[in-house]
């Protein structure tokens, strides 16, 4: 079995046991594997986002909250794989991070076969890109965080002069367009609304403070009359 494999399996172990827990010695004969291997597939597990929590001692082990878990998914290896080449598109997006640890818990909600299935299709598609192209710079997570939670952020930011301000700004929205992602903002600084190429975030530190509320519209009242701004469709 390969690790991918017993990564599924893993899981699926687990959630057939819960809420009962099981001792890495018990999943490494279960594997046939070593107990360190188990440690350290569950700590990708985890670090992916599977709910899986541990409890030391004796009586301990692991075990995976039910609650927070989805029950197998109709998926068809097409539809997976159709989602699993968007979210390998989102490189430099915001919540690139969270793309795959979603896609994770996709495929580890399918079937065993299904799974196997979208992997082996998964397997015949290929991104042709240069050579010497440099990946897109990935949006900092805090910026990420500042959304989210509607935070106050304190931005180091190099405009399209190299000149570099450090400013506190009150986020609002991320903006997609041909040429990269933008963080739209007030800007305390300026005292105004302001737009922030991500890649030109050189630092980005999370204030304490909660950002007013501010209408993504107003923010958006003068875009060019060529273009229109559509919100991401969540359906």
């Amino acid at each position: 079995m390969n690790r991918t494999d017993r990564l599924y399996a893993l899981v699926e172990e687990l959630r057939a046991c819960a809420p009962r827990r099981v001792s890495a010695r018990e999943l490494a004969a279960r594997f046939e594997v070593s107990a360190r291997t188990i440690e350290r597939d569950i700590c990708a597990l985890q670090q992916a986002g599977v709910p899986i929590y541990a409890d030391v001692g004796r009586s301990g082990g692991y075990t995976l909250d039910k609650s927070r878990t989805l029950p197998p998914l109709n998926f068809t290896p097409a539809e997976a794989v159709a989602v699993a080449i968007t979210l390998a598109r989102a490189g430099g997006s915001p919540f690139s991070r969270s793309a795959r640890t979603a896609l994770q818990k996709i495929v580890t909600a399918m079937s065993a076969g299904d799974g196997a299935s979208a992997r082996e299709l998964a397997d015949r598609i290929r991104f042709l890109a240069p050579v010497d192209r440099d990946d897109p710079a990935s949006v900092p997570a805090v910026l990420e965080q500042a959304i989210t939670t509607r935070r106050v952020v304190r931005l180091t930011y190099v405009d399209r002069h190299d000149t570099e301000t450090e400013r506190d700004v009150e986020p609002v929205t991320f903006t997609a367009s041909s040429h990269g992602w933008y963080l739209t903002a007030w800007c305390r600084m300026r005292g105004g609304k302001r737009v922030f190429r991500t890649d030109r975030v050189r630092r980005a530190v999370l204030l304490e403070e909660t950002a007013p509320e501010h209408s993504a519209d107003f923010l958006h009242d003068d875009t060019p009359v060529d273009y229109e701004v559509r919100p991401l469709e969540f359906v």
